[in-house]
């Protein structure tokens, strides 16, 4: 290849770069929304340790309520995005691969450390940002405790069962 078709691939490449590169104010606009999800968590008492305390008891039925909706709202989504072919941001299509069930032990198992965590937590990853906004200052622990696992997990996911 000579050294004009380099250029010329380069500066191809370049343009597809710069068509689909974000907006420079795209991380404002998602921490914008990043803390009014963190305001609405807090509010509806979904990032709440006493309403996660009574959901695993199975003493009230908000939670319940709340992630039943989102279940809802989640589905209707991929439903509306499947049939009006809907693109991404960038260009391209919004696909949404089926997953393949792969090994079920590993994900149940996945699923009983997470819900565990979760349980003696009393707050899942997301809400946790939301309360130490919030001033339950105590889950900083709880937050170096999750960033501590998912480490761990990276450097050990070659020698885990998949």
């Amino acid at each position: 290849m000579g050294r004009s078709a380099v250029a010329a691939v380069s500066a191809a490449r370049a343009q597809r770069a710069a068509a689909t590169a974000d907006p420079p104010t795209r991380p404002l606009l998602v921490f914008g929304l990043g803390v009014y999800f963190g305001v609405a968590l807090v509010k509806s008492e979904a990032a709440s340790w006493f309403r996660i305390q009574e959901m695993f008891r199975f003493e009230s039925f908000h939670m319940y309520g709340i992630l039943g909706s989102a279940v809802v709202v989640a589905g209707l989504s991929v439903a509306l995005i499947r049939r009006f072919g809907l693109e991404r941001p960038g260009g391209g299509p919004a696909r949404i691969e089926p997953k393949e069930p792969g090994n079920v032990t590993a994900r149940l198992a996945g699923g009983f450390v997470f819900g565990l965590g979760w349980a003696l937590l009393g707050a899942c990853p997301g809400p946790i940002y939301a309360l130490i906004g919030s001033g339950v200052t105590v889950l900083v622990v709880g937050l170096a405790s999750a960033v501590a696992g998912a480490w761990a997990y990276g450097h050990l996911r070659d020698r885990l069962p998949h």
